[in-house]
């Protein structure tokens, strides 16, 4: 139970800064009050358990429902279909020294896609880690299993259990979330807001309910942005310590978690300012000496790099000419940069009123801008005038100064404008500049509840709005949370928010195709007529769009207008000819075209629409042999017989034993010669 008691609330909020001894420490005593005239032991709300264990519960709650979440997203290429994650431990080495989607490049036939590479594979490792204690595959297996489901997913008990191992990460995707929050309410105890634990408090309280956080808790690929800032506070606690304790050990392990953060996402190379900023300003070192404390952490950037520039593959050739890869290949340099700029203050919006949410702001869901647009300069005022007061508040030391430097500095890592990072925006990409701005929000918001009076009357206000705003952001967490069960769920709800998205439209039409095998007659029809006219649309946004080509396809095959699913075929195969699941669909084709040109119009004498119908299906398979039985028997039977004679070599040429060929082949030989004999008669 946490009772306040009124005076030692007052001497909390009245303590002054600390500004004396480098090596002085904190010490926290859980405060005793008396109840009904009883003394009886109580923990105050300024201690560090009882705030954790309120996070903690909080944080759980309001992610309770993704428990019984799927996979949804990028949780299929980096989870799922990834054959290294199945090895289980085996399939660690391959992790270390690999791109995070080398998995999904194989199977697609290709390489790397995206600028900079991928390489992240600390959370990849933690997959690996748990598909070895919930069932293997070998490398074999593993390959030729993912590679045989990479266009249609798996059905059946496969599929069951893959979604009961997805529930499993879930639950510990949310305790690393957990855990990420208590090492984020001591860094800012401990660091940022040594002598105001209530601040430190509101701002991991803000940060852990703030619903723009749900794709990071809720789809467990994102696991990275987790462990990545887990590991950058990890390093500024330890680095302290040190500082403080001068114990060698804890240098070495703030090194250790330093290189951990870079293993889990590049963010980590903020610290190249943070840390001597922290230090500057929460331990008043002079500039120099802020600066000459980094120098350990030199080598370790060293190694990555060195570490990383041998793994990561450059960007394959085409790679740029996708704009999905490259959401400004359409743009002018001028468009480009002005639409970045105006970007840029979405992720503000969003974390001031994070409504409405998507998975994916892709083509072309923000629409090319020029500077003619006041948004731009809006957003560039905005930019301007923090890096203004952040330079201001540095030479005050102020924890302003921090807050909007972990702000900036990791929003210019994923703003495009300085790094190309192949997308658009993503609400996870704020993950870490988001402490920046929950810093900011708790220093104001405490440090004016404390300026009314009576002093009770600040408390009471700012329980009050911590109160309204977690039960509002509760709200949307947690519906949010349902949208991210599946890709069907997820994509059919942001279809709302962006619905000129090509990636968007084209997922939630890939999800109708796949509810079609369930339906029958006209539902069935009616729900690939819809998956059709999200593809139109796609298409008409992006024409060069394979995947959208690919699924019109699949669609149109399963109405059975084979000659409308042959045409999309081909225009993946103009595109994309190494496509892997191509030559899979084109024989699906190729039997279908066999079966009608038989049922349809061998069975009733339509010879001539039969060959038609034969030859179609010879196009785009032409090692069926049954096609080119059947087509030499439509041409036999409309005596064209040396036509029969040359089919049915093709035939015994794919399948030398084919039995029934070689029959047919004899018969109308035999037919031939006897024209001849009777001709020279």
């Amino acid at each position: 139970m946490i009772i306040f008691g009124n005076q030692q609330l007052r001497m909390a909020r009245n303590k002054k800064p600390n500004q004396g001894n480098i090596a002085e420490k904190q010490t926290e005593q859980p405060v005793a009050v008396a109840v009904a005239g009883t003394p009886k032991p109580a923990y105050s709300i300024y201690n560090f358990k009882v705030q954790a264990v309120i996070i903690g519960l909080i944080a759980f709650i309001f992610y309770f429902n993704s428990f019984f979440n799927e996979y949804a997203h990028d949780d299929g290429i980096v989870i799922v279909k990834n054959e290294y994650v199945q090895e289980g431990f085996a399939g660690i080495p391959k992790i270390m020294t690999r791109d995070a989607y080398d998995s999904y490049y194989r199977q697609l036939n290709t390489t790397n896609q995206l600028s900079g590479g991928r390489y992240r594979p600390l959370s990849i490792v933690t997959f690996a880690i748990e598909q070895q204690f919930m069932g293997t595959l070998s490398a074999d297996n593993a390959d030729s299993v993912l590679r045989q489901n990479n266009a249609y997913g798996v059905r059946g008990k496969a599929e069951e259990k893959l979604i009961s191992n997805m529930h499993v990460r879930h639950v510990f995707n949310v305790l690393w979330y957990i855990l990420s929050l208590v090492v984020l309410l001591y860094f800012l105890r401990y660091v940022v807001f040594k002598t105001e634990p209530i601040m430190a408090f509101v701002a991991t309280l803000l940060f852990a309910i703030h619903p723009i956080h749900t794709e990071v808790v809720a789809n467990v690929k994102s696991r990275d942005e987790i462990m990545s800032l887990l590991f950058i506070c990890a390093t500024f606690i330890l680095d302290f310590k040190y500082r403080e304790e001068k114990k060698a050990w804890m240098l070495y392990a703030a090194l250790g978690c330093f290189g951990l953060a870079f293993l889990s996402k590049e963010y980590t190379i903020t610290l190249v300012f943070l840390l001597p900023l922290a230090l500057y300003t929460f331990r008043k070192y002079s500039l120099k000496d802020s600066i000459l404390a980094f120098a350990p952490y030199v080598l370790v950037i060293g190694a990555y790099w060195l570490l990383r520039h041998s793994i990561v593959a450059p960007p394959s050739e085409n790679s740029e000419t996708e704009v999905l890869n490259n959401p400004y290949l359409f743009a002018s340099s001028v468009e480009k940069l002005a639409t970045e700029i105006s970007t840029s203050l979405n992720y503000l919006k969003l974390l001031i009123f994070p409504h409405p949410l998507s998975a994916d702001y892709s083509y072309d869901s923000i629409p090319y801008k020029d500077f003619s647009r006041p948004l731009v300069w809006l957003s560039l005022a905005v930019h301007i005038g923090l890096v203004v007061i952040m330079i201001a508040m540095i030479r005050k030391r102020s924890v302003l100064s921090f807050a909007i430097a972990f702000y900036l500095l990791h929003l210019a890592l994923v703003c495009n404008i300085f790094f190309d990072i192949g997308a658009t925006m993503g609400e996870r990409l704020i993950y870490h500049s988001s402490v920046g701005f929950a810093i900011a929000v708790a220093y104001f918001l405490v440090t004016g509840t404390k300026k009314l009076q009576p002093e009770e009357s600040g408390i009471r206000v700012l329980a009050g709005i911590l109160g309204v705003v977690t039960i509002l952001a509760g709200i949307k967490t947690i519906s949010r949370n349902a949208d991210w069960k599946n890709d069907a769920t997820l994509f059919e709800a942001d279809i709302n928010t962006v619905p000129n998205s090509v990636l968007v439209c084209a997922n939630v039409a890939a999800a109708y195709i796949t509810q079609a095998d369930s339906k029958e007659g006209a539902a069935r029809t009616e729900v690939l007529h819809k998956a059709l006219k999200l593809l139109d649309h796609a298409l008409a946004i992006h024409p060069d769009m394979v995947a959208s080509y690919m699924n019109r396809g699949i669609a149109y095959y399963k109405l059975g207008e084979m000659d409308y699913a042959k045409a999309n075929l081909d225009s993946v195969k103009r595109r994309y000819p190494s496509y892997p699941t191509l030559p899979g669909i084109y024989k699906l084709i190729g039997d279908d075209y066999n079966k009608s040109g038989w049922e349809r119009y061998g069975k009733v004498g339509r010879f001539p629409e039969a060959i038609a119908e034969f030859k179609k299906g010879i196009t785009i398979d032409s090692s069926n042999a049954d096609l080119w039985y059947n087509l030499g028997g439509a041409y036999y039977s409309n005596r064209q017989y040396q036509e029969a004679v040359d089919a049915w070599r093709m035939a015994l040429r794919v399948k030398p034993d084919y039995a029934r060929a070689q029959q047919g082949l004899q018969a109308a030989l035999g037919v031939l010669a006897a024209g001849n004999t009777q001709q020279r008669k």
